[in-house]
């Protein structure tokens, strides 16, 4: 199986403020006159780690990463203002322009998938290629699935869910959402902290294939639970700010662009009939359905992926 490219370090990063309020963070990695590829973090709120750098061959990409808007190293942070999907979609175009980049390949996981379709289909002639991963379409099922009482992955991780409904009190568990964004919203830093913890622990340690229901997962930095936390429940709270079936209805604008679609057949965070009514809508676009969870990390995502990346930049140089 294919494994992630070596560790690797930016050779050149960039303060672009976007708007009087927010600042991001953008980092170049890889080859300056490689392929260019921009790459999509999850959450929303997550932020960057080091090995999203290594899903691309260094010798051959132009790797552009950046943290969205309130997470990782962008300014503010956790900051929700002016921090929609169509503020997060101009800022990609933003950074695209302000690196001179003619097109650019473009790879998104979770919630980067949802980000890379809305900005492909906003911005088509801009993308030569897609590749994406567990895929979330921000219907209103795949929200509860996860999130709600009346949803199915609780069935699956009982333990762990467990925890994450025990934050809340009984007589307010008919919306977890909106129970949890109260507390993430509350003026008491140890409130916000705490639910911010529950919500990380739930959702970060439900990612992989092999699963202990007492790991805690990859939020449990409180920088970073905050940004997850906080921009997650506000993103649900507003639908993830798309027209209901937008992603799937607006699939012809980028049927054209050569993509693959790779997820975990055992993703509970995001399950495979997303990723299944994508490729139904978009018979073009390769799918590959691993033995795998939702995380990026587990190898035969890795495998898959690294397969995709490879596979486009030589349909692209030889083009």
């Amino acid at each position: 199986m294919r494994e992630l490219y070596p560790e690797i370090e930016p050779y050149r990063t960039h303060r672009l403020a976007v708007d009087a309020l927010h600042e991001l963070h953008v980092e170049e990695c890889g080859h300056p006159d490689g392929v260019p590829v921009v790459f999509l973090h999850g959450g929303p709120g997550a932020g960057l780690s080091p090995y999203h750098r290594r899903f691309f061959d260094p010798t051959r990409y132009r790797v552009v990463l950046f943290d969205q808007r309130g997470a990782g190293r962008s300014t503010p942070h956790a900051e929700l203002r002016d921090n929609t999907t169509w503020h997060l979609v101009a800022d990609i175009e933003a950074i695209r322009q302000y690196l001179r980049i003619e097109r650019w390949a473009v790879f998104g996981g979770s919630w980067g998938s949802t980000l890379a379709l809305a900005y492909a289909q906003r911005h088509p002639a801009r993308v030569f290629g897609l590749v994406l991963r567990g895929i979330f379409l921000a219907r209103p099922g795949e929200l509860r699935w996860f999130n709600e009482l009346d949803g199915g992955a609780s069935w699956i991780f009982p333990e762990r869910w467990a925890r994450y409904l025990a934050h809340i009190p009984a007589e307010e568990r008919g919306n977890m959402i909106e129970a949890y964004w109260r507390r993430f919203d509350s003026d008491d830093p140890a409130t916000r902290l705490s639910a911010a913890l529950a919500w990380g622990h739930w959702e970060g340690g439900s990612t992989t294939l092999l699963h202990d229901p007492d790991e805690p997962g990859t939020f449990e930095d409180p920088h970073v639970a905050i940004s997850v936390a906080r921009a997650e429940a506000h993103y649900f709270r507003h639908a993830m700010f798309l027209e209901p079936d937008q992603l799937l209805r607006d699939i012809d604008r980028i049927r054209h662009i050569p993509s693959t679609i790779v997820h975990g057949r055992y993703d509970i965070i995001c399950p495979v009939r997303s990723a299944r009514d994508l490729a139904d809508a978009w018979p073009e676009a390769a799918l590959r359905i691993v033995l795998a969870g939702h995380s990026a990390a587990d190898p035969a995502i890795v495998d898959a992926l690294v397969a995709a990346t490879d596979a486009l930049v030589e349909r692209h140089s030889s083009s």
